[in-house]
């Protein structure tokens, strides 16, 4: 058995605990394998890119431009970079060692975590069926830099963890295994300073959801009549033609789904399957489920709204030139107003994702069941208290009060 003495660092490498077997306990022993798959992408991703390069295959950087094969060149090197420094951080043991290892880490994360852009409007554009025509490349490039992101982000809060004498999985500090059974805090609202910042990032979709829902409605908006707008739609996949028939923007519709996720991520039925999912109900939500998708998309929507309120704003202050209009619009004023609304509505949605993923990832982090005596206070208030660990093989109730009951037990 593998104890962490608190104050002290964690054990590097692998581990096997006894008595613990299956998919999911793989899964929940991720320090000990994250660095070798977070090797095995570096090679591979070198690899493709490299091919690339050779063959002569054009990569999609975006606004109908290509990568310079250089760029394609240094990011293959900088993912072998990564790739070695994951290998070797699993091997030492901290001090001077890790924090040598981790310097790639600290260039390689921010490098790849950036090529994650554009991730969710790729998404939606291939669920509307808007992006039959997408770049096979492109897109297997975007997947590569995803996959490559989570790997070596979780790969370098491992090793920092370590390297702070902390639980490289639970990330506190305690004595007794690490690599036994996770017992989760219950199920938790977010702070009233958490719940207001996402519930204004939500209004903020309301001016570009109305203008839009006008036009899909047949009404006049912005200089822009119903007819126009929908001449822009000509060629639009059938699912859309569908929404619209019913005054459905399909783009609203998505905003209206980042909504749903952002009140999940706040409120306790985030957590527990709530009794309208019927065979879920009162089942523990599985913590990634929700995070992965708020930070891909709060990411990118947090930086394209924030682009677009800085080129609209100083036009409608009356500092800059009005743009070119572009069909539906006819003058230059409606184009930059609707910028406007675009942008705080993608940033809007893009903050209240991020502030309210960070909550949530905090109200939900699990602690190694020898740790779980103790309840760090956060920045988003004290930690909710660790419900009594059941037996294992106990099944808590799916009504009332009890469900949260069930987030306590070790995750075997």
């Amino acid at each position: 058995m593998m104890t962490v003495p608190a104050g002290s660092q964690a054990p590097a490498g692998p581990w096997t605990p006894a008595g613990d077997s299956g998919w999911t306990a793989f899964l929940r022993r991720w320090p000990s394998w994250a660095p070798y798959a977070a090797a095995v992408w570096g090679v591979l991703y070198a690899a493709v890119q490299i091919a690339w390069v050779t063959t002569g295959t054009a990569l999609p950087l975006g606004a109908g431009r290509l990568f310079p094969p250089a760029l394609q060149l240094a990011l293959a090197g900088l993912a072998l970079l990564a790739a070695g420094a994951c290998l070797a951080g699993s091997r030492v043991r901290g001090g001077p060692a890790l924090r040598a290892v981790g310097v790639p880490l600290i260039v390689a994360i921010p490098a790849f975590v950036l090529g994650t852009f554009g991730a969710p409007m790729e998404f939606v554009s291939l669920i509307s069926g808007s992006g039959a025509g997408v770049n096979a490349v492109g897109l297997i490039h975007l997947l590569l830099d995803v996959t490559g992101a989570g790997l070596l982000v979780v790969t370098g809060l491992s090793f920092l963890r370590r390297l702070r004498g902390r639980c490289p999985r639970c990330g506190h500090a305690h004595s007794g295994r690490v690599d036994g059974p996770l017992v989760r805090p219950a199920a938790s609202t977010a702070s009233a300073r958490t719940r207001v910042t996402v519930y204004a990032g939500m209004s903020g979709v309301l001016p570009w959801a109305t203008v839009k829902t006008i036009w899909t409605l047949g009404g006049d908006a912005l200089g822009v009549t119903s007819q126009q707008w929908q001449e822009t739609s000509v060629g639009a996949s059938w699912l859309m033609r569908a929404l619209a028939l019913v005054g459905v923007d399909f783009t609203v519709l998505s905003a209206a789904l980042a909504w749903f996720l952002m009140l999940g991520l706040v409120h306790p039925w985030g957590q527990v399957f709530p009794r309208w999912t019927l065979f879920l109900a009162g089942r523990r939500v599985p913590r990634l489920l929700p995070l992965i998708p708020a930070w891909l998309a709060g990411f990118t929507l947090a930086l394209y709204g924030t682009a677009l309120i800085l080129i609209a704003t100083p036009v409608l202050a009356g500092v800059g030139d009005e743009p070119e209009p572009r069909p539906p619009f006819t003058d230059g004023t409606g184009i930059t107003w609707m910028t406007e609304f675009g942008g705080l509505a993608f940033a809007g949605l893009g903050v209240g994702l991020l502030v309210a993923a960070r909550s949530y990832a905090t109200r939900t982090r699990p602690v190694c069941a020898d740790g779980s005596a103790a309840r760090p206070v956060t920045s988003d208030g004290p930690m909710p208290p660790f419900a009594p660990a059941e037996p294992h093989g106990t099944r808590g109730s799916r009504s009332g009060d009890r469900r949260a009951s069930t987030l306590g037990t070790p995750m075997r």
